[in-house]
Parts: C-alpha cells; sequence; structure tokens
C-alpha cells in the first residue's frame, strides 16, 4: 500500500490575488490552477482562505460551492487566516505555497523560509519555486 501524498498547504488569499481579474478582483481561477498544478506533482493540496475573500472574489457562486464541498477550507470570521495556515502547516510537517514572508511568526515558526514554495502565476500558468 503507498504512503499518504505529502500534504501542501495553500495561502488561498494570496494566490488569489496573485493575478487579477480584468475587473482587478482576486481570481478563483488561481486556487484551481495551483491546487491542479500541485495534485499534478503528486501533492495533497489544502486551499485555506480568510472568510472575506468570499466577498472580494471574481466568483462567488463557485467559491461557495468548493467551500460547501469541503474543497476549500475557510477560517471562521474575524480570525487571522494566517494563523491556521501556519498552524496546520506545522501540524502536518506540509510545506506552504504563498509569497508572504509571516515576518509576525518567525519566531513561532522558525521553518517557514524552509518550507515556503513561492511562486508565480504568468498568463495563467503556475510557476511554483521547489528545489525538487
Amino acid at each position: 500500500m503507498a504512503g499518504a501524498k505529502e500534504v501542501v498547504v495553500i495561502d488561498g488569499a494570496n494566490v488569489a490575488y496573485e493575478e487579477k481579474s480584468g475587473g482587478g478582483k482576486p481570481k478563483l481561477a488561481n486556487l484551481l490552477k495551483v491546487r491542479r498544478e500541485l495534485e499534478e506533482r503528486g501533492f495533497d493540496p489544502l486551499i485555506i482562505i480568510d472568510a472575506s475573500l468570499k466577498y472580494d472574489i471574481d466568483d462567488q457562486q463557485q467559491l461557495e460551492k468548493l467551500i460547501q464541498a469541503q474543497q476549500v477550507r475557510q477560517v471562521p470570521a474575524g480570525t487571522d487566516a494566517d494563523f491556521f495556515i501556519l498552524d496546520i502547516a506545522d501540524r502536518c510537517d506540509a510545506r506552504i505555497v504563498t509569497n508572504d514572508q509571516y515576518r509576525d511568526y518567525k519566531d513561532r515558526y522558525p521553518w517557514i523560509p524552509e518550507r515556503r514554495l513561492p511562486y508565480m502565476i504568468v498568463n495563467g500558468e503556475v510557476h511554483l519555486y521547489a528545489e525538487q
């Protein structure tokens, strides 16, 4: 029996805002593309978003469906998504797809620089900075 896939936490708001829609809104497509890229690389992606993203995103209905299906995890309203992203990554020994440096958390989570997976989305194509 094969081992479980490695979990990779996706900083949903950070990824959604990377390449904005024509109207300047964060894009749901960014989340889906990053998730698909990670799945193709054999990872188990976990998308975590803050509660306010669903009001800003370019496709609110589809995001709500993904939240209901637990394909996207939304942190409780009024809480800091960064805390949940880092705490879950810490518990799962997971890497995080984000361009956030999490400077406010570097003392509590000294592993951030080693487990952070920076990325770019250029013309709709995902580029992960993974040294593997």
